[in-house]
């Protein structure tokens, strides 16, 4: 590995140079190359020995005309491969998860949120054509017609929900439902839902059941199912004889 460079008007002197100069000799190490950028523009690496910042990287960039000296251009600390970094940023709205929410908790949506429509779409998408109403008219609308809720599932919001379910636990595919004797379809615990989701989707009652108040899928199932059977291997063993009869009833007469 190279460790210094000493060859006159070479710009890696320079580079190094500028870069003691601007963060100190304490926290620049060994140099490690360098990659050229353009016509007479170079990027130099060091090694960065600074606190805090193992695998990252010096980098100065120098720029070079024929024979003239050398001009720093910029210089910049990088993560290097082995480099600690912290992780990519993620909107906090898309860091939230089931189950994050605690009491006092307040998650609001967006009056734009695409899984919602007003109220009186009723899960129908809005016309093309149709002049959007702002929040204040809408719900004067709202509330001439009676419907009760400013806003509804949307058939976005409703074909998201739909695919969530049936790709989660309560789904067809989990382990639990393959070995199922029956399909929460003809399960006796079934209780219906109304409306586009009835058709696939109900809501569990058994109470020893796993699922018991969740929706699940009319195909999903459990070993708790309303006509469940154990097979006969299954059944517990028929007790002995007794050694003495303590079931009948004595004769009495005979004393």
């Amino acid at each position: 590995m190279k460790t210094e460079l000493e060859a006159p008007h070479d710009p890696g002197v320079a580079a190094r140079a500028a870069l003691l100069e601007q963060v100190g000799s304490d926290v620049v190490g060994d140099y490690l190359g360098a990659e050229r950028e353009g016509d007479g523009v170079t990027t130099h690496r060091f090694a960065s020995t600074q606190a805090g910042y193992p695998g990252w990287q010096w980098t100065v960039t120098v720029a070079q005309v024929d024979e003239a000296l050398p001009t720093v251009d910029e210089i910049v600390l990088i993560p290097g491969d082995e480099a600690i970094v912290a992780p990519a940023w993620v909107p906090w709205r898309e860091r939230i998860r089931p189950g994050d929410l605690s009491a006092g908790d307040i998650l609001p949506t967006d009056e734009d949120d695409p899984r919602l429509v007003p109220g009186y779409f009723a899960g129908d998408p809005e016309d093309e054509g149709a002049a959007p109403l702002d929040k204040a008219e809408a719900r004067a609308l709202i509330d001439e017609v009676g419907l009760g809720r400013s806003r509804v599932l949307s058939v976005e919001g409703r074909d998201q929900a739909v695919q969530r379910w049936y790709d989660g636990d309560a789904g067809p595919a989990v382990p639990l439902a393959q070995s199922a004797p029956g399909r929460c379809g003809n399960c006796g615990f079934l209780v219906r839902l109304a409306g586009p989701m009835s058709t696939m989707f109900g809501v569990c009652a058994n109470a020893f059941a796993n699922d018991d108040g969740r929706a699940v899928s009319l195909d999903h199932g459990c070993g708790a199912h309303s006509e469940a059977q154990l097979r006969k291997k299954q059944l517990p063993p028929p007790l002995p004889d007794p050694v003495f009869d303590s079931i009948s009833r004595d004769d009495l007469e005979e004393f």
